[in-house]
């Protein structure tokens, strides 16, 4: 009984260093994820929108009009105090998982740039949305988000008519389109009650 008494103490007295070890980890880390996590937003940010000079933060302003996408954060794109454009963090259903992309859409209405920000989907089918070495149209070089930039928010955003789908991946391919065109519904709305004046 004194035997297992002391294995017991010794296994809490372990337990509780490897906890307290693990906090003080993630205190000294979680800083640095943040700041590395807002740096990325911003570098995606200038992608989408490289003459911008600022961007704000206008988070809960535009609203998702389909319940299986959702918004995360909003971001409006400015050059010399005229606005460029928006950018809409959205997430949304996929083969793996949940997929979170940044559609930018210029003040004209026309989509700038998608950009893929997190996927689980299968390696060399469906992740290939992120792939910069991956041609839906290998003659233009055209990457399978790159055959979103200067389409219109009124285009129908439809995989197999509009959208060039990803090899042997129509879910992922259809998940993505699914975000851009949802955001480019959500712009457009958000831009007609003049909230971007």
């Amino acid at each position: 009984m004194k035997n297992i008494l002391k294995l017991g103490i010794t296994l809490a007295l372990y337990a509780t260093a490897a906890c307290v070890g693990l906090a003080f980890v993630y205190t000294g880390t979680s800083s640095a994820i943040s700041a590395r996590q807002a740096a990325d937003l911003q570098a995606a940010l200038k992608d989408l929108f490289p003459e911008a000079d600022r961007f704000e933060d206008i988070t809960g302003n535009i609203i998702s009009p389909e319940p299986t996408v959702s918004f995360q954060s909003q971001y409006t794109a400015w050059q010399n105090n005229t606005l460029n454009g928006v950018a809409i963090q959205a997430v949304g259903p996929s083969y793996g998982g949940d997929i979170k992309a940044l559609v930018g859409i210029r003040a004209d209405g026309v989509i700038s740039r998608v950009k893929i920000l997190e996927h689980a989907d299968t390696p060399g089918l469906g992740a290939n949305a992120a792939s910069p070495s991956y041609y839906v149209d290998k003659a233009k070089k055209i990457t399978f988000t790159g055959q979103f930039a200067n389409k219109s928010i009124h285009d129908s955003f439809e995989v197999k008519q509009d959208v060039q789908a990803i090899t042997a991946s129509t879910i992922t391919s259809r998940a993505v389109a699914a975000l851009v065109k949802t955001s480019a519904l959500a712009f457009e709305s958000w831009n007609s009650e003049g909230a971007a004046q």
